[in-house]
């Protein structure tokens, strides 16, 4: 058998069939044919299991290297169709009372047109994808290996549809193709531009969690149940099914709809219960945002996630989105707007606007992270055990009491004792009080810090629009343009304006609501929450006698 050089640290995880490995380690592979970016060996000391492919060397060619000069590529690829990959923000992590930190992650995929394609598997279900910052490997199903890595051979495999930089000119005065029927309809409404909603809401429950496994039971995953109300019929899909969803509505949508991102990566124990319990409301909360947007809710890739009947209509559908040219900054030509050309002038202020809101709004809703984050780890450290200092000094000082000898003061022991044993009831009732009323904030603003992450890029391609108007003079000067060309640019770029103002309007009426439903909920769980202490305070007041 041959063997191979372990180039760096690999934490198993836990009952997933891993090995353990050390840089510099020499093991013995056992099976090279695994698939999914594994490769199963054994150590010195006889142990056999999974290590990443990307992590040994066999003789001079080393892993890394190959699967590198693939991924540049199918970069390459991507930035000749005019998607520029840069990075995406992520959700947050998994434990409120561990930062609420916010960090990037990515998966990637190839959108190989692969005949023998087992569903995902193929092109996929490849371990050696970037998580977190991008130092961090991740495994096929959203979870980081935990695993140590080196900076100077981070794989940059980010895959965003538009960069900061994005050139709009691939809308402003490229050949648009001829208008096809998915066409997005804005109508104007009592607060101006608005999409056009459905008379019937889309909604969908993701629920039933279930381990499920691959590789012959080598590695396992999660799977979740997806039921729409249009269907009531479920769909199952893991976590990286929903991160290729989201890849392809950003693809498609990021520059006119910004996509939020989806919950993080979870570097140990995603097969934890209390963890799967929130990874599958944290993608609830992500599809009820999706299906609440009229243009993403309504898109072909949306529903064929929701609603695919069969292996093959879902790998037609798959294959046909991974197809699809009218992405980017191109879904403005599907804009359907009856309303008349605006001033351009109007149409940066409105940008300057909605970019001046949305960053002040992000560092608002960043400020009530760090402080509900703070208070999460108060009410449930310090606080609960300043409840029970008081309790036992009650409880000591009734005790000190009961050695007196004095027959007459057993209803004040008695009290003393049950004050005592109040506050310590209070401790713990402040300490579980975050995850009934702080969690449902927590997670609102965590959702919307996702959100407002994803208006940067998509604002950016609006600016540069405008910036392109702007240069229109100097442009046909330099014979770059003709006088057809600025009008073209102006009429193009106010459709775009249009659109922005929309989305704006769509995520102004969500945030109202959505703040409205959870500042209620937090506030009613307050009230019961002190009323139960008050009440608790009173039992005990009442068991003192007046003198």
């Amino acid at each position: 058998m041959a063997t191979a050089q372990v180039m760096y640290d690999f934490i198993a995880e836990p009952g997933n069939n891993e090995l353990s490995v050390k840089e510099g380690e020499v093991v013995t592979l056992i099976n090279q044919n695994v698939g999914g970016g594994w490769i199963e060996a054994q150590n010195s000391r006889g142990e056999c299991g999974l290590v990443p492919e990307d992590y040994i060397k066999v003789g001079t060619a080393a892993y890394p290297d190959a699967y590198s000069h693939k991924s540049a590529n199918n970069t390459n690829n991507q930035i000749a169709n005019g998607n520029n990959p840069v990075s995406r923000g992520g959700g947050y992590s998994s434990e409120p009372t561990e930062g609420w930190n916010s960090q990037g992650h990515t998966q990637h995929h190839t959108g190989e047109d692969d005949d023998d394609d087992d569903e995902w598997d193929e092109d996929w279900d490849d371990s050696r994808s970037t998580g977190g910052d991008g130092d961090t490997p991740v495994d096929d199903e959203g979870g980081a290996t935990g695993r140590n890595t080196h900076t100077h051979r981070k794989l940059t495999l980010n895959k965003f549809p538009f960069s900061k930089t994005i050139n709009p000119e691939l809308f402003l005065l490229a050949k648009l193709p001829p208008k096809g029927k998915d066409r997005l309809s804005i109508y104007m409404g009592d607060v101006g531009p608005v999409w056009l909603y459905s008379d019937s809401p889309l909604d969908c429950v993701v629920a039933d969690p279930k381990k499920g496994s691959k590789l012959y039971g080598l590695k396992s995953y999660i799977e979740y149940q997806v039921t729409p109300n249009t269907t009531n019929r479920p769909v199952n899909h893991r976590y990286k099914h929903f991160d290729w969803l989201y890849e392809r509505l950003s693809e498609k949508f990021g520059p006119a709809v910004p996509i939020p991102a989806l919950p993080d990566k979870q570097v140990t124990g995603r097969f934890e219960e209390e963890f799967i319990k929130m990874r599958m409301e944290r993608l609830q909360g992500w599809m009820c945002r999706m299906c609440r947007h009229p243009v993403v809710s309504n898109s072909e890739v949306f529903q064929l996630f929701l609603s695919y009947n069969d292996e093959k209509e879902w790998k037609t559908g798959k294959r046909k989105s991974e197809k699809d040219e009218c992405v980017g900054p191109l879904i403005f030509s599907t804009i359907d707007v009856e309303a008349p050309e605006l001033d351009p002038i109007d149409v940066e202020q409105k940008c300057e606007m909605y970019s001046k809101f949305t960053k002040t709004m992000d560092d608002g809703v960043k400020d009530l992270l760090n402080v509900g984050n703070i208070h999460w780890k108060r009410c449930t450290g310090p606080l609960p055990k300043e409840y029970q200092k008081i309790g036992k000094a009650f409880q000591n000082l009734s005790s000190v009491f009961n050695t007196s000898g004095y027959q007459g003061e057993t209803t004040l022991t008695d009290a003393l004792t049950a004050a005592g044993k109040t506050y310590e009831e209070i401790a713990q009732i402040v300490a579980e009080q975050p995850k009934k009323d702080l969690h449902f904030l927590m997670e609102t603003n965590q959702e919307y810090k996702g959100l407002l992450g994803s208006f940067h890029d998509t604002l950016a391609v609006h600016k540069a629009a405008i910036d392109k108007v702007k240069e229109g003079d100097k442009m046909m000067l330099a014979g770059k343009i003709n006088t057809q060309d600025k009008v073209t640019m102006a009429k193009r770029t106010s459709i775009m304006a249009y659109t922005l103002q929309a989305e704006m309007n769509h995520f102004h009426s969500n945030r109202i609501y959505d703040y409205n439903r959870v500042m209620q909920c937090y506030l009613e769980e307050q009230i019961r929450f002190y009323e139960t202490i008050a009440s608790k305070l009173k039992l005990a007041l009442g068991q003192f006698t007046t003198l």
